[in-house]
């Protein structure tokens, strides 16, 4: 049966010489694998561009319950990217999003509310005239509310110490490696309160926000089974600092 739904591309991988498998995360269906035959043929309707990472899509598909690998039929830009793909700094922090969500979503389920959080997070980083130092911090940090490990926000004077084994702020540390010390926990916490795309109020250095986001990836190896290492913040490194 042939079914209408959104889509962002999160990865490809070469299934023959002319055809490939697009992992897309639907909006109607999660995290779907997708075959799409003689792509990679000069006369090809549909064109390899479609499918770069985040792109984001419409399209006709064929679904088929309980199957691992889905037919497409149709594809088309729903929203081209204006300012990602020449922008360095954003492309890179696109790249992190990207990522992080391909480490992460494995559910092959409808899920609207997540669908419209990633969907909002790329026009939001294509529109904005500046994503700052922080927006891939953001974002890893407001993508744990679901994935269902949001942190309890209970900080306080007496609770200043983040246990990352807890998901939760407390007054003295524990009696295992994994927590934040004071001044991480309080941006850690200030950037979960932050309300705007990005936080003018926040500063700290280069190596100290480096040291945070190997803070927050440790937090998702705690609480995401199989997840593993990560290639895309050497290059936030990079081209931040």
């Amino acid at each position: 049966m042939l079914h209408s739904t959104r889509g962002i591309v999160i990865h490809t991988t070469k299934y023959s010489e002319t055809s490939i498998i697009a992992r897309i995360f639907t909006e109607q269906f999660g995290m779907q694998s997708y075959l799409i035959k003689g792509i990679r043929r000069a006369q090809s309707r549909l064109k390899p561009a479609l499918f770069q990472p985040l792109t984001i899509l419409d399209l006709i598909v064929y679904h088929r319950q309980k199957s691992s690998l889905q037919n497409l039929k149709e594809a088309n830009y729903l929203y081209p990217y204006q300012s990602i793909p020449f922008d360095i700094s954003k492309s890179s922090i696109a790249l992190f999003i990207n990522e992080l969500i391909y480490k992460t979503i494995r559910e092959e389920e409808s899920n609207p509310e997540l669908f419209d959080f990633l969907l909002r997070t790329c026009i939001s980083l294509d529109t904005m005239a500046s994503p700052g130092n922080y927006y891939h911090l953001l974002f890893a940090l407001r993508f744990t509310k679901y994935l269902g490990f949001m942190p309890q926000l209970n900080y306080s004077e007496s609770n200043k110490i983040f246990n990352m084994q807890e998901g939760t702020f407390q007054e003295v540390f524990p009696d295992h490696t994994y927590f934040l010390d004071e001044a991480q926990s309080a941006i850690f916490f200030q950037l979960f309160d932050n309300h705007a795309e990005v936080s003018e109020n926040i500063r700290i250095s280069a190596n100290h926000r480096d040291l945070l986001l190997e803070r927050i990836l440790t937090y998702y190896q705690l609480h995401v089974p199989g997840f593993t290492g990560m290639k895309s913040p050497q290059v936030l490194h990079t081209v931040l600092s």
